[in-house]
């Protein structure tokens, strides 16, 4: 996470508290050690942030204290415009709506010069005849992403031999117009990808995973398996 970014849920998370948070607290909450927190807390507190406190004993943001205004260029309204647009046409309904929702939330705390250059942006994305279509639940799928669940999957390869798989969900891939589910595969034992399309039955199991060494995702990406990908 970056720094600016860790600053911004920092404050947010500790707006509206009426107790102090300890930095053992707030590490866990953005993943960092506790010394990278109190760096943080200082930062901030030079920037002008009115947070109250100290090491061993807690922080407390002072109360009524906003954020500023959201501020865009003009760039990044258009690579947000843009980028709602596509999930809108290459997800599905529930991801749809939380990105019009999503950007209907920004509209709205943006200051009126910014919005308007907003509604300006000429950027549009429409779903393609090369969609390719699939039945399995794409919010199912992110949920056991999410939540680290095992799933088992029905699956039709490019012979339409059909086989079943007991899988780590690890993330969802868009080489369009396909989507890819990377997994690591309890039956190969070893990473795999599955085209979404050719997913004919999904199961989200009760039972959850958690991560190992060589069965990560960060593994996934460092395997070089992922440019492969790209160049099928």
């Amino acid at each position: 996470m970056k720094k600016t970014d860790r600053h911004f849920k920092l404050i947010n998370f500790l707006q509206g508290r009426r107790t102090a948070i300890t930095a053992d607290r707030l590490a866990d909450e953005c993943e960092v050690s506790v010394r990278t927190i109190y760096r943080d807390i200082r930062d901030l507190q030079n920037s002008g942030v009115p947070i109250e406190g100290e090491a061993g004993v807690g922080y407390l943001l002072e109360a009524g204290y906003t954020l500023p205004p959201l501020t865009f260029d003009v760039d990044e309204i258009e690579a947000l415009v843009l980028g709602m647009a596509m999930v809108c046409n290459w997800t599905d309904d529930k991801m749809s709506k939380s990105a019009r929702g999503v950007l209907n939330k920004i509209r709205e705390a943006l200051p009126q010069k910014t919005r308007e250059k907003l509604y300006g942006t000429a950027l549009y994305s429409f779903k393609s005849s090369t969609h390719i279509p699939w039945s399995v639940d794409f919010s199912a799928i992110r949920q056991a992403i999410r939540e680290r669940r095992y799933v088992t999957l029905m699956y039709e390869d490019a012979q339409q031999k059909a086989s079943d798989r007991r899988v780590r969900p690890l993330a969802l891939l868009f080489f369009g117009p396909i989507w890819l589910l990377v997994t690591w595969c309890e039956l190969r034992g070893d990473f795999r990808n599955f085209r979404l399309d050719r997913i004919k039955g999904l199961t989200l199991e009760h039972v959850t995973f958690t991560e190992e060494e060589g069965k990560r995702l960060r593994d996934y990406c460092e395997s070089g398996e992922i440019i492969d990908e790209l160049r099928r």
